[in-house]
């Protein structure tokens, strides 16, 4: 910073900037409140339909989340812009203070050519005027005078070059839209910028000369800026792609830093998660730092890291760095092509195992779970948490009929012919699976958890293990395709399933949001009203009955799974009982029958459900498995706490499913009394153990379900027929255990005649 340019600098623009900052962000504000509370509230409540379905009301809700990164990121400019000017004022304040200071000393300070300046005396002794006296000074005033202005105008020069660097990056940060990174000061972001590269500095150095000390540093500092977007961006860029793969590939070499490793082993799983969310969120940034991070990544995705060969290879190391946070869909994508075609090269096309870790491999992973060696499962958990990514990865192809493979079907003539597989046939059905074992030398799962959760993002629409919102889109004609697929593989061979029960918890929670296509199919009502029964928003899955029959059997073997369809269709009844008695719907979209019927068609497709479920239940705890049933009980308490914020969501996928304005308006009210209180019994019977104390024989358990299912089918009936202003609730009371007493009955009908492989005894209806 030059003197004069600070001295005499013009602050009425920066003034005007200031202002027109303000005044944006206070209009994006108010924008920003319109799109959360009108735009995108409107828009959970309208009635989609065709295309509309897939594209409007997804465009809306990210319209509306661009507003609020729109504003999140003029607040940063303005704030920083305030910081800057403030600062840079009162540093020209300092500096006259200083000057003035001087003059009474009789110093001056003057600019010289090039930007510097002097302190000279200002009237030497001899040159005054008779009787004037001169200030004294010393050599060491001159020396003080000269090294506060040089403070002064460094430090303004710090500022005003901070200010460009953070503003250039918070821009630069997003090509397209807007950055979501909100800082409340200049500081804040200048310090995200320094400490992105004091810490790439640490990542850099050679494994085997890491400190502990270093260690902590670089593991404390990822955990405290790892979703700051211009910190990621500027330490996964400094790192560069191969940098970031030798850093962990480095650090898991086997006695690379005996010292570092003794020391810090059990910390080792907080570094991996910290630098992979600090990773995830980097990925987000669409700088041309990053882009080349990202090319540079994928190109040794295939590739061992070493010169001489050999693995691991860097997607092995890398998915282990995927675990966590969100990463970018299409850098998902493009790492997903590239791991299938190092599958099928190692494979030769599925035929054998691959990424088989080995005593002498290094373990890549440090969460207890597995090696880390497969690079399928950090993968997979990537897609878990990234549902657009998941359902564009399972509806890939893995070999086409042409390829050199040793899969077969039968053609129409009876005779085997190749065929080709898709990525979820081949993931869910024909994979050979690495063996893992996990922290403890106990056989590992994860790698078919992950799948499962990958499985149950690409269909719902939303991360794994998370419950829907009403900002979930409907189910696209891709969702619903492969929710197809899930429900077919499983009825064809219901061992991929049961030989694997702990991924039944994710497909439970998948089915359980397709309740209106499973209600459609078992209908076997093709040119009915069972499209106004069940009311539909988004694609339909076209699942068959014996296929959902024999899925529902085979869910309802594992607690977890069973929880989750059986809480989520007494929800899905609840609501849809609420939804067709009240008076102010539609004439357009009533199911055409008085009330009766009504009542009756509902509960009877939910008694089915419920029954297909029991008999599974009934299979699991007096069949070979032996289970208990009071885990089936705990799991259906268990629920309580995953449904709790869910009910009456008013979505077309999820809680309520019913996607009418309507539907939309009832469930913010009604509905989720009326689903409330029904859950809450089933709740209540949950924690009693009901289930447990009727598990001594197949028809005392049977009759428990078909008991409970009765009493919460009433208790809707009466609850949303006293709140539409219905006479007679307890008629319909009656209705629905006619309606409970039918589906039991042809649950018990159609598991005998599409399923009675899949029980040891199927009760009479």
């Amino acid at each position: 910073m030059e003197l004069e340019t600070l001295r005499f600098a013009n602050f009425a623009l920066l003034d005007e900037a200031v202002t027109d900052w303000t005044t944006l962000v206070r209009s994006l504000e108010t924008l920003k409140q319109d799109a959360d509370d009108g735009l995108r509230v409107q828009a959970n409540k309208a009635d989609w339909s065709g295309e509309n379905q897939r594209l409007s009301k997804a465009f809306i809700g990210r319209t509306a989340g661009e507003f609020a990164d729109a504003h999140a990121q003029a607040r940063s400019i303005r704030n920083i812009l305030r910081d800057t000017r403030d600062e840079l004022k009162d540093y020209r304040r300092k500096v006259e203070e200083a000057i003035e200071r001087g003059l009474r000393s009789n110093l001056t300070v003057a600019p010289t050519p090039g930007g510097g300046f002097t302190v000279t005396m200002n009237v030497h002794p001899d040159r005054a005027a008779e009787g004037t006296s001169v200030p004294r000074h010393t050599e060491a005033d001159m020396t003080a005078l000269r090294d506060e202005v040089q403070g002064i105008l460094a430090g303004a020069a710090r500022s005003d070059g901070s200010a460009t660097a953070v503003l250039k990056a918070l821009v630069d940060h997003s090509r397209l839209g807007f950055a979501d990174s909100g800082y409340a000061d200049r500081d804040a972001a200048a310090e995200a910028l320094e400490q992105a590269d004091r810490l790439a500095a640490l990542a850099r150095k050679n494994p085997e000369d890491l400190t502990v000390e270093e260690f902590d540093r670089l593991d404390a500092g990822l955990a405290r800026f790892a979703d700051d977007g211009l910190f990621a961006e500027r330490f996964a860029a400094a790192l560069g792609g191969k940098g970031t793969l030798d850093l962990w590939a480095g650090l898991n070499r086997s006695m690379v830093n005996p010292e570092l490793m003794y020391a810090r082993r059990e910390q080792m799983d907080e570094l991996q998660k910290h630098l992979g969310l600090a990773l995830a969120t980097a990925s987000q940034s669409d700088t041309a730092a990053m882009e080349t991070w990202k090319r540079d990544v994928l190109a040794l995705a295939d590739k061992p890291l070493e010169k001489n060969g050999g693995m691991p290879f860097g997607g092995q190391v890398l998915s282990n760095l995927l675990r966590w946070g969100d990463w970018d869909d299409v850098f998902l994508g493009e790492l997903g092509d590239r791991l299938v075609e190092a599958e099928k090269k190692f494979t030769h096309n599925g035929a054998h195992v691959a990424w088989q870790h080995t005593g002498v491999d290094p373990r890549l992973n440090h969460t207890g779970t597995d090696s880390g060696w497969d690079p399928m499962t950090g993968y997979l958990r990537a897609l878990a948490n990234n549902p657009e990514a998941a359902t564009e990865f399972f509806g890939g192809t893995f070999v086409t009929a042409d390829e050199d493979h040793g899969f077969t079907a039968k053609d129409a003539k009876g005779e085997e012919t190749r065929r080709g597989l898709s990525t979820f046939e081949y993931f869910f059905e024909e994979r050979h699976w690495p063996r893992e074992v996990d922290g403890e030398g106990e056989e590992s799962v994860v790698g078919r958890n992950t799948l499962a959760m990958a499985l149950e993002a690409a269909t719902t629409g939303h991360p794994a293990g998370e419950m829907p919102t009403a900002d979930l889109s409907p189910h696209t004609a891709v969702q619903a395709e492969l929710m197809a697929a899930v429900v077919a593989s499983v009825s064809d061979d219901p061992g991929r399933l049961t030989d694997h029960g702990f991924m039944s918890d994710s497909l439970g929670q998948m089915a359980s949001e397709y309740l209106p296509d499973i209600n459609r199919a078992i209908s076997d009502d093709t040119y009915g009203n069972s499209d106004k029964l069940f009311p539909l928003a988004g694609a339909q899955a076209d699942l068959s009955h014996a296929d959902v029959t024999r899925f529902l059997v085979t869910v309802g073997q594992n607690p977890e799974g069973y929880a989750a369809v059986e809480v989520g269709q007494k929800a899905y009844m609840a609501d849809l009982l609420d939804y067709h008695l009240d008076p102010a719907l539609p004439e357009e979209r009533r199911y055409p029958h008085p009330p009766q019927d009504t009542i009756e068609a509902v509960t009877r497709r939910s008694g089915e459900v419920s029954g297909t479920l029991a008999i599974g239940l009934q299979e699991a705890v007096l069949g070979e498995a032996g289970q208990e049933a009071k885990d089936f009980s705990d799991s259906v308490a268990q629920q309580k706490n995953a449904w709790s914020g869910a009910i009456g969501t008013g979505i077309g996928v999820g809680v309520s499913f019913v996607a009418t304005p309507v539907g939309g308006a009832v469930a913010g009210g009604v509905a989720s009394t009326v689903s409330g209180m029904v859950l809450e019994h089933v709740f209540q019977q949950s924690e009693t153990d009901v289930l447990a104390k009727a598990s001594m024989e197949a028809g005392r358990l049977w009759s428990a379900g078909k008991t409970l299912s009765g009493e919460q089918y009433s208790l809707a009936a009466v609850e949303a027929a006293t709140a539409h202003g219905h006479g007679g609730p307890e008629r319909m009371a009656d209705w629905a255990i006619k309606g409970r007493d039918a589906g039991f009955s042809y649950a018990a009908t159609n598991v005998g005649q599409m399923a009675d492989h899949l029980t040891t005894e199927v009760p009479a209806g």
